[in-house]
């Protein structure tokens, strides 16, 4: 006698991937990035709308400064937008690989003498985020003060082959890790969620009000008028703040998690 019910078909399942896409995966430039630059503790609070608002907050920054560029021709093409985005990620980079230490030294002396050991431990994973990315920019000027792409180099075919391998690489894989982990490191702070849930937001604020003192002591934005330079220069860091408090808001409601928290006592 037949079964009166069908059974439900399984879903199709996912072809194991090749192996391009396991190695993709394990050296890949992007993966390799998420890697270093992204958070990894067992017990981090992941909030799909938060990750969502500082997304939006980043590409709403970025359409500003767009704006204000073109529309009062601060810069002269679409490659001189994008390099004062890229000078200006990396400034802010520079300040934060600063300001970290200086964070970092506090908390270890506010914190509990038996926690130290371990703030120390999940600090490491933020500077070692920090040395790689500053590492792998250094390889452009390492290349050029050495003049490794000069002619004198390419004595013979084996020279010649590797001086060929090494530019692939830095096309390929630096280039891409540079870039990627540069968005990585300003969204995840350094991935300072390691060190606490409540760090990223903290920092992210302090940066942001860093870089409005910096543009207004090197006159950034001076072609523009001076009400819509106030605006604008007073619109990061207040949005920034914003976010930052609403998401520290959020996870001592939702979660739990307090500043106070940081300091382990």
């Amino acid at each position: 006698m037949p079964h009166p019910y069908t059974p439900h078909p399984m879903p199709p399942q996912a072809p194991p991937p090749g192996p391009f896409t396991r190695l993709r995966r394990r050296i890949g430039p992007i993966h390799t990035a998420r890697r270093v630059f992204k958070p990894s503790r067992p017990d981090l609070v992941e909030d799909p709308f938060i990750a969502r608002m500082q997304k939006i907050r980043t590409l709403v920054g970025l359409g500003a400064v767009v704006w204000v560029s073109v529309t009062y021709k601060i810069t002269n093409s679409v490659q001189g937008v994008a390099d004062d985005r890229f000078q200006q990620s990396w400034l802010s980079v520079l300040v934060l690989s600063v300001t970290l230490p200086v964070v970092v030294g506090v908390l270890t002396a506010l914190t509990a003498p038996a926690a130290r050991r371990d703030l120390l431990r999940r600090a490491a994973k933020s500077f070692g985020a920090i040395l790689a990315l500053i590492a792998g920019v250094f390889v452009f000027p390492a290349t050029m003060l050495t003049g490794f792409f000069e002619v004198k180099y390419e004595t013979d075919p084996v020279m010649s082959v590797v001086t060929w391998v090494v530019t692939a690489f830095i096309l390929v894989w630096v280039t891409p890790f540079i870039f990627w982990g540069i968005g990585l490191a300003l969204i995840h702070v350094f991935r300072t969620a390691d060190i606490h849930q409540t760090m990223p937001p903290l920092l992210a604020m302090t940066l942001v009000w860093e870089m409005a003192l910096i543009d207004v002591f090197t006159g950034a934005y001076a072609g523009v008028p001076v009400p819509v330079r106030a605006v604008f220069m007073l619109g990061a860091p207040l949005s920034v703040t914003a976010v930052g408090l609403w998401e520290l808001r959020r996870l001592r409601v939702r979660y739990g998690v307090t500043v106070r928290g940081v300091l382990v006592r």
